[in-house]
């Protein structure tokens, strides 16, 4: 019997009328709801015609995660009066819960992309509501992105919600084509905030790792919660291991613990979306307590204010999940649980003054995640590069190139960015692609079963007391009777027969479990074979360093298959967390498409050094002294010779080195045809001015023989003529009234001219290089900086009388006129003026 009372309680169900109008005009509609009012029970049963209006139609309902997708049906089909199964059933992975009579299946994002790329038509369904949509998880957006095209290509009748539980709606409005905004009021109930910062600094997430410290503070915090308020206390925690340290730290607390993330088991998740059979509860949850599910009783919130999103670091090949500082908008969901039922409490373990520099709402997935998944969707959908397809952000280019890399590597695609039949085969694995490489090859090496064991070990992480040595994690979980194990085996079992009949009946040959798990790890990431460096220190063949704990048994291979990484950001090498020892040939076997032999001729410590070299990526395997190495090669190690230590290399004398300043001067004051002679003008035109000797040269000592000077000529602009006007407009020297020819110093901003005060007598005009006034150097008899001008008419005029006061007593057998414009220049003393 359908629970009318329940139903009737929605707040929702203000908003169905307008919604319905929505989708019979438009067949879009954003729905936007509060957690808490039946967007995500009612709307469906509403638009499936099950609650007695309408016609019956078959409705979609796509959720972001399995614990979601499978309380939602549980929900809808309590409310119809039945079990799941019946007209409300459920499809996630590994586990598909309808019967003949389902008009309304609840899916995950990942189910349905699958679903339509096996039937882009979706035939027999009316009507897909994608639900979460505000937390932007990358397959929601590509769900969304597919259906748009369905509905303008070939399903012009196919009803579209996105639904949404926040009010951020109007870019989904505009991605569905100016859809209409449906909102609906929630009840929401009045939160109080309460800052509970640590009363000592704590150090901030990096990677995977939480400061134990803010752990123990936040246990604190939920013991403090307790006893200062009534109802069943909701946690939110970054991950499941910071689950179970908290959990252990709350052991004797007068309330029963409960767990709630994607892993915890099915028994588990309805217990505490049941609610509380009479005692308190402490429910530790991740952030799929946010806005998926509604947890009961729950009358107080305490936020550690941190979550997890995938970062991609393309450049080295790694991929993880990082513990972030959860955004404003998080936080408002998260508050927002303690005041479902009545008015709350929210401890925020963050001091008041973070909250204006946190981020607004979470990073799009499609922004910050590994995109190969989402790469060979898009291929398979005939539009490989995503251009075409109606996405609120677009994928970025670099990690799209690096997800086509991939693809190509494990033959997904073809070099046009095509799908292959191997790629359409992977894609209906529900596998990443590396997994899904690692499933097929994997399976003609050591057979379908035993390939499939290793994969599950890989697509879901063991738990950290499993240890990081693969091959032991398989052990462990064969025989384990955890959650963890549970999951483990029912993966096993769905990938061993999703290979069918294909090519998965390969023989192990008698291989170990060791090196059965080293292969199929490294199948599946190829850039990731290592080897030893020694002392637990390993290097990819990404050309990224790892290392290993010290207490890890795997130290001692010489070689890994690193299944999981991560690089803290103050860290040179990754911390491998999972990996499987290997030998050389399975390092060959799983990752030869990156071997390369050549000729490698670099500069190394100060030195041309040549060697023919055998290399697996950055893994050099082999190498011997080359005795004539490619001359073009040994060209290019020099000219990194000189990038790296500079062009002193050369041989440089102090008018090679003026005739580069003379140069510089004229670029700087008239630009073109006058050269620039700055480090990097000079490296890039290496092969202008530098040839032939660079060419002919064929180690450091040679660079030494090369007169620079007469290099540069080579860069005068001859062409023109101008070339003849060098000493004309830049001359090396000036000759002064006393006929001394002055050296022109042309290092500075200024060519300055030193000269001796009384061998400018009678100079009444600053003399001029390329009409620019130099700098005068006025010297004392002796050669001691005197003065220093830039017009010499004033100098006469206002300075000359000062330096006369202070220097003719000093200087007596000197000249020092009283007008010095007036008398003749002299290099030489009055007494010998007098005697010539």
């Amino acid at each position: 019997m359908i629970r009318t009372e329940a139903l009737d309680r929605l707040p929702v169900r203000t908003a169905v009328p307008a919604l319905r109008r929505a989708l019979d005009d438009r067949g879009v509609a954003v729905l936007c709801a509060p957690p808490g009012t039946g967007k995500t029970t009612l709307v469906p049963l509403v638009l499936a015609g099950l609650t007695g209006q309408g016609p019956v139609r078959r409705v979609v309902v796509a959720e972001p995660r399995r614990i979601a997708a499978r309380a939602a049906a549980r929900r809808m089909a309590w409310l119809l009066g039945e079990q799941a199964g019946g007209r409300v059933g459920f499809t996630v992975r590994g586990e598909r819960v309808v019967g003949r009579d389902t008009v309304v299946e609840v899916v995950t994002t990942g189910v349905l992309l699958q679903r339509l790329q096996r039937d882009q038509e979706l035939a027999g369904v009316d009507a897909v509501i994608i639900d979460e949509c505000h937390e932007r998880h990358l397959d929601a957006d590509t769900v969304a992105a597919f259906l748009l095209d369905v509905r303008e290509t070939i399903r012009p009748d196919l009803r579209l919600v996105a639904a949404s539980a926040t009010t951020d709606a109007e870019g989904w409005a505009r991605l569905l084509g100016d859809a209409p905004v449906i909102e609906a009021q929630g009840v929401s109930h009045p939160v109080e905030v309460l800052w509970a910062p640590p009363a000592r600094p704590v150090k901030p997430p990096h990677g995977m790792r939480v400061d134990p410290a803010l752990l123990t503070h936040v246990a604190a915090t939920v013991r403090r919660a307790l006893a200062e308020r009534a109802g069943d206390v909701l946690c939110f925690l970054p991950g499941v291991g910071e689950i179970g340290r908290v959990a252990g730290q709350l052991a004797g607390v007068d309330a029963e613990v409960l767990q709630v993330h994607g892993r915890a088991p099915a028994a588990v998740q309805d217990a505490v979306l049941a609610g509380s059979s009479g005692g308190r509860r402490v429910v530790l949850a991740t952030s799929v307590a946010e806005s998926s599910l509604t947890v009961p009783g729950v009358r107080v919130v305490v936020d550690s204010g941190l979550a997890r999103e995938p970062r991609t670091d393309h450049a080295r090949g790694l991929s993880a999940l990082s513990t972030v500082r959860a955004s404003r908008a998080a936080g408002r969901q998260r508050a927002g649980r303690a005041g479902r039922e009545a008015p709350g409490a929210v401890y925020r373990c963050w001091d008041q003054a973070e909250e204006g520099r946190l981020a607004r709402f979470p990073s799009p997935e499609i922004k910050v995640a590994d995109l190969a998944a989402f790469a060979l969707q898009a291929a398979c959908w005939g539009d490989p590069d995503a251009s075409s397809l109606a996405l609120l952000d677009p994928p970025p280019a670099g990690a799209m190139g690096a997800a086509r890399e991939v693809l190509e590597a494990i033959g997904a695609v073809d070099d046009g960015g095509r799908v292959t039949e191997r790629g359409a085969r992977m894609s209906r694995l529900g596998l990443h692609p590396r997994l899904a490489r690692a499933l097929l090859d994997g399976a003609r090496e050591v057979g379908a079963r035993r390939a499939a064991e290793v994969v599950a070990l890989l697509s879901e992480e063991p738990p950290r007391e499993y240890g990081d040595d693969l091959a032991a994690a398989l052990r462990t979980a064969r025989r384990g009777q955890d959650g963890y194990a549970a999951r483990w085996k029912q993966e096993v079992r769905r990938l061993s027969s999703s290979l069918g009949s294909g090519p998965s009946g390969g023989k192990d040959g008698g291989r170990s479990d060791d090196a059965v798990v080293g292969l199929v790890a490294a199948l599946a990431f190829p850039e990731r074979v290592a080897r030893a460096r020694g002392d637990g220190a390993f290097l990819m063949a990404s050309g990224t360093g790892a290392e290993l704990r010290d207490a890890s048994r795997l130290r001692s291979a010489p070689w890994l298959a690193v299944a999981v990484a991560d690089r803290p950001s103050h860290a040179a090498s990754a911390r491998v967390r999972l990996a499987a020892v290997v030998d050389e040939p399975t390092a060959l076997l799983a990752a030869g498409h990156l071997r390369v032999r050549g000729e490698e001729v670099r500069w190394v410590d100060g030195e041309v050094v040549a060697r023919s070299v055998d290399r697996l990526g950055a893994v050099e395997l082999a190498a011997r002294p080359l005795r004539q190495p490619d001359p073009e090669l040994v060209r290019g190690a020099l000219v990194e010779g000189l990038r790296r230590e500079g062009l002193g290399l050369l041989r440089w004398t102090r008018d090679s080195e003026q005739l580069r300043w003379r140069l510089a001067f004229l670029h700087r004051v008239l630009g073109a045809p006058w050269p620039d002679v700055s480090d990097g003008a000079l490296l890039a035109a290496a092969g202008a001015w530098l040839e032939p000797e660079l060419s002919r040269a064929r180690r450091r000592s040679d660079l030494g023989r090369i007169d620079a000077g007469q290099a540069l000529r080579r860069l005068l602009p001859w062409a023109t003529g101008e070339a003849a006007r060098l000493d004309e407009l830049a001359p090396e020297r000036i000759e002064v009234p006393s006929g001394s020819r002055i050296r022109v110093e042309y290092g500075g901003e200024q060519p300055v001219l030193a000269v001796k005060l009384q061998e400018l007598f009678g100079m009444g005009e600053t003399p001029r290089v390329a009409g620019v006034p130099v700098l005068v150097h006025l010297l004392s008899p002796a050669g001691r900086p005197a003065a220093v001008t830039a017009d010499l008419a004033s100098f006469w005029r206002e300075g000359y009388k000062a330096v006369r006061a202070e220097l003719r007593g000093r200087y007596p057998k000197h000249p020092w006129p009283e007008d010095p414009t007036t008398v003749p220049a002299t290099r030489f003393t009055s007494a010998r003026l007098r005697r010539s």
